[in-house]
């Protein structure tokens, strides 16, 4: 069986709706059930799906998982996002830009998309619809700013580019803190052009500012400390050599219990047992989907696909602005119509080698990789962020895509930039 016949069963089976880690498993074992010959048997492909989640550093995802739905239910963002507010809330799209930061703390906490748009949008949302914002632009801002939760660090699709591609997760960590503010000042440069032109309602968003103002900033600053500093502790811990990020990640969990359970009070002992039952739910079908994906990859290279697909690309596109361009257009694209994980998986053993023989660095390769299939988060027709932030509102995804579009735009020129100009992934390194 062909390289192109096994991809194109792999589409039709997305595209009659077989769930992506069936669909992975069952082009994983066509090759060898059409020849005996072929390397890749179903003995193989099932100890290649076990020995895929066999990996101490992807300890670290359902860590980093739990520790998102312990903190959205601890409601740490609300703690993040007031002391934001209270600096610049009542600056031209003071509010907006205090909801953009708030993702971006609370994506160096969860290092999820889905779970930065839920935690923090369930929250926010009500504020700036009664602060007067239209309901549209506010679901569409947190539905996009929430896409900096897998590019700060600590970030699920960095852990899992490493496991595919060899990469250090704290250089990959360490990469993506400045695209990950560069990418959260170029939304909140559009959110303040937005409210210039459009408007904002002052004597509203006064109102809510002034109550916060109220309450002093000893009290506000106390309220969030505990929250602001968990990401730095996270990555302090990482950085400075201390733990590891997958003992980071444990780190992270205990904080969010202690904090939660003892500071703010805002969960009981109680609710452990359902907040880890969600966990459980949320991990359990990333982790099928991993199995799968490193099977379905490990089959792919035995039947040489990265080298064949290596050699067309190099062949056909000697530029190498030319072949970033063609790059970043697939990854979009996939982005589009797959999920994250799988996506990295698949892709970064048959990419890697293509951009490594035109000098790209491959850490600096990831960070490109994961802002592209960012984007695929905030648009059609897979883009969860879309789904996750539509729930919260009851706004139809295609009218949130639509007002998300200006956003997804800025996303695109900082891909460029971070594409063209290593250093901006780099230079901390």
């Amino acid at each position: 069986m062909s390289a192109i016949t096994v991809l194109i069963l792999f589409v039709i089976c997305l595209i009659i709706a077989i769930p992506v880690s069936i669909s992975l498993g069952i082009v994983a074992v066509l090759p060898g059930a059409f020849d005996p010959s072929f390397t890749a048997s179903a003995s193989y492909v099932i100890r290649s799906m076990v020995g895929g989640i066999d990996s101490f550093p992807l300890l670290a995802v359902p860590m980093f998982v739990l520790s998102g739905i312990i903190m959205a239910h601890g409601q740490i963002s609300k703690k993040l996002f007031d002391v934001f507010s209270y600096f610049i809330g009542k600056k031209t799209a003071g509010v907006p830009c205090a909801v953009i930061i708030t993702c971006l703390f609370y994506g160096a906490i969860s290092g999820s998309a889905p779970a930065t748009v839920a935690a923090v949008g369930s929250m926010t949302i009500p504020l700036l619809l009664n602060m007067g914002y239209d309901k549209k632009f506010s679901t569409a801002i947190v539905a996009v700013a929430g896409g900096l939760g897998v590019i700060i660090p600590p970030s699920i699709p960095f852990i899992m580019y490493a496991m595919a591609s060899g990469e250090s997760v704290g250089n990959l960590f360490i990469a993506g803190i400045i695209p990950g503010i560069l990418i959260s000042a170029l939304l909140m440069l559009y959110a303040y052009i937005h409210c210039k032109c459009c408007g904002e309602d002052k004597e509203k968003i006064n109102a809510e500012i002034d109550a916060l103002h109220a309450k002093g900033f000893g009290k506000i600053f106390k309220d969030s400390f505990f929250a602001i500093l968990s990401p730095i502790i996270v990555l302090g811990c990482i950085y400075a050599g201390i733990a590891s990020p997958t003992e980071a990640a444990v780190i992270s969990v205990f904080y969010a219990l202690v904090v939660s359970l003892l500071v703010y009070k805002t969960i009981r002992i109680s609710d452990i047992w359902n907040i880890f039952v969600e966990a459980m739910k949320t991990y359990a079908p990333i982790l099928f989907i991993l199995a799968a994906s490193t099977a379905f990859s490990r089959v792919l290279t035995l039947m040489q696909v990265p080298q064949l697909v290596s050699g067309y690309i190099l062949d056909n596109f000697t530029n190498k602005i030319i072949l970033l361009l063609v790059i970043n257009l697939f990854l979009l694209i996939v982005g589009m119509v797959m999920d994250t994980t799988p996506a990295i998986l698949i892709l970064s053993p048959i990419l890697l080698p293509i951009v490594q023989a035109v000098g790209m660095d491959g850490v600096h390769f990831g960070i490109m990789m994961v802002v592209n299939l960012a984007i695929g988060f905030v648009t059609p027709p897979i883009g969860v962020n879309l789904f996750v932030a539509s729930s919260l509102t009851d706004v139809p995804v295609m009218d949130i895509a639509k007002k998300s579009a200006p956003m997804i735009l800025m996303f695109l020129v900082a891909l460029l930039l971070i594409t063209f100009i290593p250093s901006i992934s780099l230079v901390l390194l």
